[in-house]
């Protein structure tokens, strides 16, 4: 199965809650991910704040062109639940 994020929602700070194509929801905390060209600019929160589901790439994005793949999202927001730690090892975020 392929993950997407299918709902969006800016929380506070540099949280978001998403919702994936299975179901399951959860909030990323994305503060330690800002670095780089793209990523810089979103430490203004008030950019930050306007997370959108890019439709075609079905995953959040932002006015600047910065966007994180799902999977990526998915192992942030559920990197502590033992029952995903096999697909989390299959997208090489654990060893």
């Amino acid at each position: 199965m392929f993950i997407f994020v299918e709902e969006a929602k800016y929380l506070e700070d540099y949280k978001i809650e998403l919702k994936f194509n299975d179901g399951k929801k959860g909030i990323v905390d994305l503060q330690s991910e800002l670095y780089g060209t793209m990523f810089e600019p979103l430490k203004d929160k008030s950019i930050f704040s306007k997370v959108k589901v890019d439709e075609d790439l079905e995953t959040i994005a932002w006015e600047n062109g910065a966007d994180l793949a799902p999977e990526f999202l998915y192992y942030k927001s559920f990197q502590d639940d033992v029952s995903l730690e096999s697909q989390f090892k299959q997208w090489g975020y654990l060893q």
